[in-house]
């Protein structure tokens, strides 16, 4: 069993909606441009494409179909002649519509639909922009991530006599309490917040010697 067309049915039944609109695209095609109801305009607007679509296909066989359609010979030798090659550049949207307001005695609201004939106009290519920026971005990354490489390549440790190395356990030498690191020069006295966490690169009897050395807490 057929399904009938989505949308509002026009005429009393199929036939007679595909005569409508097969006069109305006639018409169309004809005057470049109609008014009618909104709701003609928007079942009018698939078929008006499709037969567009025919036009620019330029064979026998559309013409044939297009005729099948329409059922006028003056509508179709407009529509492969004339109109055809003013949307040949053009991929669709063939059509527009404008609401008009509202018509006189029954209210209907109204619209025009007119064919999109104006010259396409060609973008241009911005692809060149595109692919430069990402090659600027990963310059400004590599830089980035050297910088620092060479500020921390080789920190400079404390020497002196109130200076002493852990011993081979990790522990601290006696009389050696504060806690230093030498990535961060800072220090950490008993009693400082962390300072158990701490696993010191250097030790110092005090934290006055930290400070001499260059380290601050």
């Amino acid at each position: 069993m057929p399904k009938p067309t989505k949308g509002a049915r026009l005429g009393g039944g199929a036939a007679h909606e595909r005569l409508i609109l097969a006069n109305l695209a006639s018409a169309l095609f004809i005057n470049k441009s109609i008014k009618t109801t909104e709701t003609k305009a928007k079942r009018l607007r698939p078929v008006a494409e499709r037969l567009v679509t025919f036009g620019k296909r330029g064979d026998l066989a559309a013409r044939r179909r297009a005729l099948s359609i329409l059922r006028n010979k003056e509508a179709v030798h407009v529509l492969f002649t004339e109109i055809a090659p003013l949307v040949a550049e053009r991929e669709g949207g063939y059509t527009r519509i404008t609401k008009i307001g509202f018509r006189k005695g029954d209210n209907a609201p109204m619209a025009a639909i007119e064919l999109v004939l104006d010259p396409v106009t060609p973008k241009t290519p911005a692809a060149p922009k595109a692919e430069e920026a990402p090659a600027a971005v990963a310059e400004d990354e590599v830089e980035v991530v050297e910088t620092p490489a060479e500020e921390t390549e080789a920190p400079t440790e404390a020497t002196g006599d109130d200076v002493a190395q852990p011993l081979e356990d990790g522990s601290a030498p006696e009389g050696f309490d504060v806690k230093g690191k030498n990535a961060t020069k800072k220090f950490y006295a008993p009693g400082d917040s962390g300072y158990a966490q701490v696993k010191a690169d250097v030790y110092f009897r005090s934290a006055e010697a930290a400070e001499a050395a260059g380290f601050a807490n």
